[in-house]
């Protein structure tokens, strides 16, 4: 389970495309301490968005759920710290 409320996606492995599960979602760019601004993206009644600052392509998949990716290590999930 992921920490955000809303989905964040990155483009590590430089995808041409990034399909996700999710139509509202943040882009970061790379993972940090390489992400760029966090972008809002809403695809509305879309089913791609390409992001302004590093150009990945999202493409919105109604088979994967929200938080999920393919490829799936460009989804962004923030560790919990060990207690």
């Amino acid at each position: 389970m992921s920490d955000h409320a809303v989905p964040h996606f990155h483009n590590d492995p430089g995808a041409p495309v990034i399909e996700i599960g999710s139509k509202e979602f943040m882009c970061i760019g790379a993972t940090p301490p390489f992400d760029h601004p966090h972008v809002f993206c809403d695809m509305g009644g879309d089913n791609e968005f390409i992001c302004s600052y590093c150009s990945t392509l999202y493409r919105y998949n109604p088979s994967l759920h929200g938080y999920e990716a393919r490829p799936p290590e460009c989804a962004w999930r923030v560790e919990a710290p060990a207690l």
